[in-house]
């Protein structure tokens, strides 16, 4: 299994605090079956600032702690990019981690509460490129689970999304649980990943579970797709972004009223 979207590193973001924590993750990762981790510090967002040669540097180091140790766990340079006007200018200036090595796929981040107005120019801009965004934790946006249509127009502009899978086990409440519920069933999420910032509880791994819950509401299917796309998403390749998924086992609740 592949995590995609991670706060491994230590002391660069409000992720692993320190190597030993970092070491607490990497050990939880592997008794959860996760082989592969690409670490996405924050990037550009109102705190932090890690740059590309910063993020390399880091995985280096602790690539190296984790052979030392005998954990069997492989690191990859990635960025958690704030969208910002900007973004152009730093892909140009190579300054900005893609999630691989040919530059199709970034991952972008959007404040919690809003959607900056100036997303689906750089979107546009970003898909002009071939740069497909993927869109993070869609279902935590204020504003998107407001309105879900927001996150429709950006996925048929040709962008994809990533669901946390605490969201989805119902550790930031229900409404984002039955958030992300929605965007898997209405095939506007695309693959899942733990977004740890620690070795357990809410800001954990928990994709284990996840998927099992995914398996017994949707099916197998589904769940083979969402980690073959995470492969994808590493190696550059094409991803699956139309899902055949069983009906919900229990009859879902309108989505907040609105559908």
């Amino acid at each position: 299994m592949i995590d995609i979207h991670n706060h491994i590193l230590p002391g660069l973001d409000d992720g692993a605090k320190d190597l030993d924590m970092s070491i607490a993750m990497a050990n939880v990762a592997v008794q959860e079956g996760i082989t592969h981790i690409l670490a996405t510090p924050h990037h550009r967002n109102a705190e932090f600032v890690n740059s590309r040669a910063e993020v390399e540097e880091a995985v280096g180091k602790l690539q190296v702690e984790l052979d030392q140790r005998g954990i069997d766990l492989v690191i990859f340079p990635g960025q958690e990019v704030r969208l910002h006007g900007e973004l152009i200018a730093n892909i140009d200036a190579g300054d900005i981690l893609f999630t691989d090595l040919d530059e199709h796929y970034l991952l972008i981040e959007f404040p919690s509460m809003e959607v900056p107005h100036y997303a689906e120019q750089v979107f546009f801009d970003l898909l002009s490129r071939n740069i497909r965004p993927i869109i993070v934790h869609p279902e935590r946006n204020q504003k998107i689970i407001e309105r879900p249509d927001i996150l429709k127009h950006f996925v048929e502009m040709g962008c994809y999304a990533q669901v946390t899978a605490a969201s989805y086990l119902g550790e930031f409440g229900q409404g984002v649980e039955e958030a992300s519920a929605y965007m898997i069933e209405h095939n506007l999420v695309h693959m899942m990943a733990s977004d740890a910032h620690r070795p357990s509880g809410p800001r954990g791994f928990n994709m284990e579970a996840a998927f099992e819950k995914m398996q017994a509401a949707y099916g197998s299917s589904i769940v083979f797709d969402f980690k073959a796309n995470a492969k994808s998403l590493v190696n550059g390749d094409p991803m699956i972004s139309n899902f055949v998924i069983e009906a919900p086992k229990k009859k879902k609740k309108k989505f907040f009223g609105l559908f």
